[in-house]
């Protein structure tokens, strides 16, 4: 696979930002990825005033406001450490669309800055940390769900599969279509509710398929998503975001 970008060398200190459905859901989530990069002998800070990314809003037509929410995450970052996303949906916003949506403000600068900045989880544990793996759990098979933003707006379809191929213990098994959208989409979950039932309906048939009982992904919408399809449907199956996967059968 050939890297999205030019990959500096491993940082000794970086940013997490924890994305607002870590902060509410899965807080371990979090956690988990910063224990995962202070095993790697990284500082980890977490500044305690961000909260949104802005993409809400910006994916549902209100840039005014997504510029406000946004505008306050930028001042979070001062120095020049890398910002680490445990989430290709808000890391999609922050790299891809900051530089757009603050283009010709007082604010461009400053934003691209930051957008240069800003990693996803998996990529920087990969790309940068090169990360190694010791898997002390049992044997199982599990599914990768690779969000769309994650795929598409950070090119990283293949780092979370390459983590896990890590791991000794763990078969890597693929769903049909695995590069379908869940559903969730964010906000279009809850604009168009039809749509996105049957979405997740098709990806949590494809997922039972495989006869995994757990699957994992790095985005917490796609989680929260799949889970509660499964719950509904009273299978067994089980998700997990993949820090929270990757520390406990290596912790």
């Amino acid at each position: 696979m050939t890297p999205v970008k030019l990959y500096p060398p491993k940082s000794d200190k970086v940013y997490f930002f924890g994305t607002c459905l870590v902060d509410t859901f899965y807080p371990e989530a979090g956690l988990d990825g910063i224990r995962l990069l202070e095993r790697e002998g990284i500082e980890v800070l977490y500044p305690e005033d961000q909260t949104c990314c802005g993409q809400p809003a910006y994916t549902s037509g209100y840039q005014s406001e997504a510029r406000a929410v946004a505008a306050a995450q930028l001042r979070l970052f001062p120095e020049p450490w890398p910002i680490i996303v445990p989430s290709g949906s808000c890391g999609g916003m922050m790299r891809t669309h900051y530089p757009q949506l603050f283009s010709g403000s007082e604010q461009e600068v400053l934003a691209g800055e930051v957008a240069s900045r800003v990693y996803e989880l998996t990529e920087y544990l990969v790309h940068v940390c090169q990360l190694r793996l010791e898997d002390r759990g049992q044997p199982e098979k599990v599914v990768m769900h690779t969000s769309c933003s994650a795929r598409r707006e950070m090119g990283l379809g293949e780092t979370g599969p390459m983590l896990l191929a890590r791991l000794g213990q763990v078969e890597l098994v693929e769903q049909e279509r695995a590069a379908e959208c869940c559903g969730f989409g964010g906000t279009f979950a809850v604009r168009h509710p039809e749509v996105s039932a049957a979405m997740v309906e098709d990806k949590t048939l494809a997922i039972e398929a495989t006869g995994a009982g757990h699957f994992v992904t790095s985005d917490c919408g796609c989680l929260m998503n799949i889970n509660g399809r499964f719950d509904h449907q009273n299978k067994a199956v089980k998700g997990e975001h993949i820090a929270s996967y990757l520390w406990r059968r290596t912790s």
